[in-house]
């Protein structure tokens, strides 16, 4: 790695955008962060670290600070309205295979911490980019404000609505999943919950999780059309009578949350994609691979992301060299997880008290070995092995 030019623009300061400003600078690389908010802080809700993110981050030298601020989850089961198990992954010996734990982690908590790694000269707010242009060998990035950035390469991590991502691929515009989504975190004083679920029922899902603090991250998914008008006017009232049938704790959970908590909007992803390095532009986190959460890998896959391309940046002869390396490095892996999680997500919003049943029968008594099939797929493999050793 000896570029002439090593100034990376970042356009997005999300997970991916953050860990990769972290990990450019502890390769001696400039890189600037432009977020179009005006302050950085995390949305109110909480997400899973699995094994591979952890191992992720391990790479990046940022793992044993991160787990001080994340809570351990020791398992994680699906369960039928009543309570009952459906599954319950081993998730311990794919701990073991990695050498690391699993985490759940609030998002304002992990962005305070990522931020406090960058110079604050170094990330810029209040800048939404709009479109990008080359200038011979480099990029300029133009934002809404008039003003530009320009630099040896470009990394797009604004998310899914990404503009610069359409500009790139005009036809990768968000696709809706069919199902939208409340969130909230409370307090966990009263309800003591311990273990992450996430139950499967006729009314749509329930997932839940404690946090650090004594806190308690929880989510909802309910079948609809998209922005639906009545739906993003429901209140926690309203929440309760639809999953009043549910297994304890949920109830409680409900009645115990504020509607000034709740945060609410439709779960999208974008259909994978055949490309995300275009020479000296590349496509990271959701603004190249955004999927559903029903695999809880949106910001794990991000965070491998950020472990690859700098893994290939060490090596590459060039910036383009790594960003295509990282392309035949991921391209494959992530395209997995978003297809994967798009049929879960469907199977799991199932409202057909016939299906419903014949889901949940065959769940009960299918192998261990069968339920595991996927995660096994996702999580027993090493990502920093996959294609490692390619020809250009």
């Amino acid at each position: 790695m000896n570029f002439a030019d090593n100034t990376f623009i970042i356009v997005g300061g999300g997970i991916a955008g953050l860990c990769a400003a972290i990990g450019l600078q502890k390769l001696g690389l400039k890189a600037h962060v432009y977020e179009s908010v005006a302050e950085l802080k995390g949305i109110g809700a909480g997400f899973g670290l699995a094994a591979n993110a952890m191992q992720a981050l391990d790479h990046l030298g940022l793992k044993d600070e991160i787990s001080q601020i994340g809570h351990y989850l020791g398992s994680y089961n699906v369960l039928d309205q009543k309570g009952n198990i459906l599954v319950e992954p081993n998730t311990k010996s794919i701990s073991k295979k990695y050498n690391q734990d699993n985490f759940a982690i609030h998002r304002a908590d992990l962005h305070h911490f990522l931020l406090s790694k960058i110079p604050d000269s170094q990330v810029h707010l209040g800048k939404r980019a709009t479109s990008f242009e080359r200038l011979g060998e480099q990029v300029c990035v133009h934002f809404t404000d008039g003003s530009q950035a320009v630099g040896a390469a470009l990394l797009i991590a604004d998310g899914v609505h990404s503009l610069l991502r359409q500009q790139l691929i005009p036809a990768s515009s968000p696709r809706y999943s069919g199902y939208t989504c409340w969130r909230a975190t409370i307090d966990n004083s009263s309800i003591q919950l311990k273990k992450s679920t996430e139950t499967w029922g006729s009314k749509g899902r329930f997932g839940m999780t404690p946090l650090v603090g004594n806190r308690v991250y929880w989510y909802a998914c309910i079948n609809s059309i998209q922005q639906n008008p009545t739906l993003k006017n429901w209140t926690t009232a309203e929440l309760l009578n639809n999953f009043k049938e549910y297994h304890d704790p949920i109830p409680t959970i409900l009645s115990e949350t504020k509607d000034t908590e709740l945060i609410w909007n439709d779960i999208i992803d974008i259909a994978p994609l055949q490309q995300l390095a275009f020479d000296n532009i590349l496509l990271l986190g959701d603004a190249g691979h955004a999927t559903t959460p029903n695999l809880g890998q949106g910001a794990c896959q991000a965070i491998e992301d950020v472990a690859v391309l700098l893994d290939e940046l060490k090596t590459a002869a060039s910036i383009q060299q790594a960003f295509s390396r990282f392309e035949t490095r991921r391209l494959d892996r992530v395209n997995y997880i978003s297809n994967t999680s798009w049929q879960i997500g469907k199977i799991a919003q199932w409202e057909n008290p016939l299906l419903i049943g014949m889901r949940n029968f065959f769940m009960k008594i299918m192998p261990n070995g069968l339920k595991q099939q996927q995660l096994n797929k996702l999580l027993s493999v090493d990502f920093m092995q996959i294609n490692r050793n390619h020809e250009d």
